[in-house]
């Protein structure tokens, strides 16, 4: 397998299906878009579910590659958490197709599933090990329940994704995330927090 290759075709899917959605596109177009041909496709993919299942996957990988290569350049604990979400905004704003979402969750359950477990396993333990450092450094208050915290921020994720809730029609889902989390974090944090990430926050 060329992995240049299925590394192109992964990146191009996960473009193609946040901009113009998934379960609408049969693979015949996908193939077209992607300009490759159903031989080389069936020697990287199973089927159009496992190609949504290794966009998830890719995706994933990319963010964890992107995080290490923040916390090489931001040391303050509230920083990272603010640049995070500042990642967060950026590629929520790649998202055009309204129905992205509503298309994991109903129709491509395991790269539904493996985001959430991405989210927990993964993003819940950063948030945590992050909230602690600021908490000792004074960056944020101490009678946080990080444990708790960590997982409300989470599931307040879930919740933004809901459409019963926000739907796509009515809500920019980036300007939802943003306005819901920087003010959260900005509750959380201590005049001393405030102050060593003024920049970020005055960016956001």
């Amino acid at each position: 397998m060329n992995q240049t290759l299925r590394e192109t075709l992964l990146e191009e899917a996960h473009a193609l299906f946040q901009t113009q959605g998934i379960s609408k596109l049969p693979l015949e177009q996908i193939l077209s878009t992607l300009d490759v041909s159903p031989t080389t496709f069936r020697e990287m993919f199973r089927d159009k579910d496992d190609l949504v299942l290794q966009t998830t996957q890719y995706d994933i990988d990319r963010q964890k590659r992107e995080h290490a290569q923040l916390y090489q350049t931001v040391t303050n604990p509230v920083a990272r958490l603010l640049s995070l979400l500042e990642i967060g905004i950026r590629d929520l704003r790649k998202v055009k197709a309204p129905d992205y979402f509503s298309d994991l969750i109903q129709h491509y359950p395991q790269a539904w599933e493996l985001g959430q477990q991405h989210l927990t396993q993964y993003s819940q333990p950063q948030l945590h090990a992050l909230i602690n450092e600021a908490i000792v450094l004074k960056a944020m208050r101490g009678d946080i329940n990080i444990t708790l915290v960590s997982k409300i921020i989470v599931e307040q994720l879930f919740m933004m994704l809901n459409e019963q809730i926000f739907p796509p029609s009515r809500y920019d889902v980036a300007e939802v995330f943003r306005s819901v989390y920087l003010y959260y974090i900005r509750g959380l944090c201590t005049e001393e927090g405030l102050k060593a990430a003024s920049a970020y926050f005055a960016r956001m």
